[in-house]
């Protein structure tokens, strides 16, 4: 009995010494697909806005120490993955491809955590990040699907398609635009953090129609009408603006319509993406549709409006991505809750 016991023993150290040994393999896999993928995904940012990638800038964004840095590039050279050029380096088109597959999942899993998560825009990149490397090709067409196919980031930055394609970038820094001139936020830079805080702080958002009223070497001012948004340049330099489309005839935002106005909704901003867009439809905000507001708060926002017999509360930077044209005003009659099969009340209420 002693002796079976023994080889008992022996037995059970030999598969946890095998459990153990697959285990830290798996984790040490892991993490060698991460640093690869994350190194394809830093690359492609560089070439992305026409800048050179160095062993610098790759440890920068890896948080990893110089010898760590060569040998990575080592090994992703080995694997066909990157080119050398001097002191800075390139993606091959192997490279590209595997960069993009990883660019599209983090950037549709920023648009799912911003839309759907409802996480704060500052959380929504880490968010991605941890998760990105999980997904497997198909959970990344599920994922894409499920939202609705979008094109664009929270960030403004476009989501490469199944295909490998990707929209050049657009928008120009705020410190190059022209004072006085007005245009739209294209693109908001989420690197470094601690600029991206201030951003989001300040409140400026992809879609904002905004003007730059003054640009100085130690600030710039910019205005949407209502607010004033007063950020250092080097912060600045990270909002990107672009022309903003004229809206044709009457058409104004949902935001800026009287409260004794009735509106058609003419469509949905292109800056409204995904969750946030299929939603908006989902609830009746569709060409043609009525619309009238119909109860504020006393901070309003968020502001009630009556649309297809229903109220329904928006945030104003939800409505703001709402299109209408007005088609008069109303009158006091008209402005109260419809009778329906000979019963009265206020419409049903929807968040």
């Amino acid at each position: 009995m002693p002796q079976v016991l023994f080889f008992l023993a022996i037995a059970a150290l030999a598969i946890l010494t095998w459990t153990a040994y697959r285990w830290a393999v798996s984790q040490r896999f892991s993490r060698d697909r991460r640093q690869v993928e994350d190194a394809l995904k830093h690359l492609f940012e560089e070439q992305y806005r026409d800048r050179r990638a160095s062993l610098s800038s790759l440890g920068g964004a890896l948080g990893l120490p110089g010898s760590a840095v060569v040998a990575l590039v080592g090994r992703m050279q080995r694997q066909g993955l990157v080119s050398a050029s001097g002191q800075t380096f390139s993606l091959t088109p192997d490279g590209e491809r595997l960069a993009l597959q990883v660019v599209r999942a983090h950037r549709l899993l920023e648009r799912y955590f911003a839309d759907e998560a409802r996480l704060p825009l500052r959380d929504i990149h880490a968010a991605a990040e941890r998760k990105e490397h999980s997904l497997s090709t198909a959970d990344v067409e599920r994922l894409s699907a499920a939202l609705g196919h979008p094109t664009l980031d929270p960030h403004g930055d476009p989501i490469p398609t199944r295909e490998g394609t990707v929209a050049a970038p657009s928008g120009k820094p705020a410190t190059s635009w022209t004072i006085g001139a007005i245009g739209r936020i294209v693109h908001l830079e989420d690197e470094p953090e601690i600029s991206f805080a201030q951003i989001v702080a300040a409140g400026l958002r992809v879609g904002q129609t905004v003007r730059v009223i003054e640009s100085t070497p130690e600030r710039l001012v910019m205005s949407d009408g209502e607010s004033e948004y007063r950020l250092a340049p080097a912060v600045a330099a990270n909002v990107f603006l672009g022309e903003a489309p004229a809206l044709p005839g009457r058409v104004l935002r949902l935001t800026d319509l009287k409260d004794d106005e009735r509106a058609e909704v003419v469509g949905l901003d292109d800056a409204c993406q995904g969750f946030s867009r299929r939603r908006l439809m989902d609830l009746g905000f569709t060409s043609g549709a009525a619309i009238r507001p119909a109860l504020r708060t006393f901070v309003n926002d968020p502001r009630a409006y009556e649309i297809r017999g229903t109220l329904i509360a928006l945030r104003s930077d939800q409505a703001s991505q709402v299109l209408v044209r007005p088609i008069g005003s109303m009158t006091r009659e008209q402005s109260e809750p419809r009778e329906r099969s000979g019963a009265t009340g206020s419409p049903r209420v929807s968040a």
